[in-house]
């Protein structure tokens, strides 16, 4: 008999992992997929760290959390700088003086902020009723034109103004010549990829991958006085009330035998007629470099397609318009319900978390719970 099992190997379950074996609780891990990690998992193709699920960017200032992850791994220094490709135009991001320079030519703040001001004032919006409307009321008609709306529709798989504002509430803009996309106080890519750290983590638990929880959950659920829970929530439910809405990211990754193929980690195609939203190279999340610091003569680069979810496929970016918020909070009061167990992560309580909020979530589950 198992103190915990702990249905998903990703970050959440990890963490609570961890700190339950090291209160002296016994666990047992399983994972539906062949692998441990889950979305952050990498592999290694070349010498290169590959981001198998896209591309993952430790950001945080959560000084608790951030001693949490050094005590699996070490961080290397990258800074997320992305580029926005718009009909071979490129364009600095975060939104900052060297996007403003390029776009319309200007050269210090007061211009940039007078030309976003007229903008703004001819689109003469006072109440943005849709993502459209949002992103011009903050940035002008230029900016959205080039960098926001083909991009956005393509993310959505619907046009900006049937999207609902909250969605771009903001958006860094910056007048300096600062292209650092996060402003969080550490940063970083594990040395050695994601898989690692979180090798680390598990290690002394025993963990089973290639385990579908839900086709045998009577099975597993005698297994352990509670269940751990990070898979969709609607699933757990058998899809009883209706199907939560997700976006599906697709990737077509190759290697290619050459040593740079962009010049940077990430590239936005932010016009709507290419049908990528972003290519990632991997290799540059470590600077181009393998582990012993030499260069790598060959290169991964991912294209990234998005779509519409249906059962069946890997769900990603949960879709928090109304309809969907108000299908989970059913969905949550039926997971409350279940008093052996925990609903935990980005599919367990239908939100998209970035990787040190999933973190920290966990050790305050585990706190409340252990």
């Amino acid at each position: 008999m198992y103190d915990y099992l702990i249905v998903g190997a990703g970050l959440f379950g990890s963490v609570f992992a961890r700190e339950a074996t090291d209160r002296g609780k016994r666990c047992l891990v399983i994972d539906k997929r062949d692998h441990i990690g889950g979305n952050v998992y990498t592999e290694t193709l070349e010498g290169i760290h590959v981001h198998k699920y896209g591309a993952h960017i430790f950001h945080t200032n959560d000084e608790e959390v951030w001693k949490y992850v050094n005590r699996f791994a070490v961080f290397n220094r990258f800074t997320n700088s992305p580029v926005a490709n718009y009909k071979g135009e490129l364009y600095s991001l975060p939104f900052n003086m060297y996007t403003f320079n390029r776009m319309w030519g200007v050269t210090t703040p007061g211009e940039a902020e007078e030309k976003i001001r007229q903008q703004r004032e001819a689109a003469g919006i006072k109440e943005p009723k849709n993502l459209e409307e949002q992103a011009i009321s903050l940035i002008g008609t230029d900016i959205y034109e080039k960098l926001v709306k083909g991009y956005t529709q393509k993310q959505w798989g619907r046009p900006c103004h049937e999207l609902p504002a909250f969605i771009i509430r903001r958006l860094p803009v910056r007048f300096t010549f600062d292209n650092n996309y996060f402003n969080a106080l550490y940063q970083g890519i594990p040395v050695g990829g994601y898989t690692r750290m979180v090798e680390r983590m598990l290690e002394g638990i025993e963990v089973r991958t290639g385990r579908d929880y839900l086709e045998d959950r009577e099975k597993w659920n005698g297994l352990a006085r509670k269940v751990v829970y990070t898979g969709p929530v609607d699933a757990y439910f058998g899809y009883s009330l209706g199907t939560l809405e997700y976006r599906l990211v697709e990737f077509e990754t190759e290697v290619l035998d050459m040593p740079n193929f962009q010049g940077n980690a990430a590239v936005n195609y932010t016009d709507a007629e290419t049908p990528w939203t972003r290519i990632i190279e991997h290799k540059w999340f470590e600077f181009g470099k393998d582990e012993k610091g030499e260069d790598l003569p060959k290169t991964v680069v991912s294209k990234e397609f998005s779509r519409e979810w249906s059962p069946g496929d890997e769900p990603y970016y949960p879709v928090n318009d109304e309809k969907n918020s108000k299908l989970y909070q059913a969905y949550r009061a039926l997971a409350e319900a279940e008093s052996n167990v925990i609903f935990g992560g980005r599919l367990g309580e239908y939100k998209y978390y970035d990787m040190d909020a999933v973190i920290a979530c966990a050790l305050r589950c585990a706190d409340s719970v252990l």
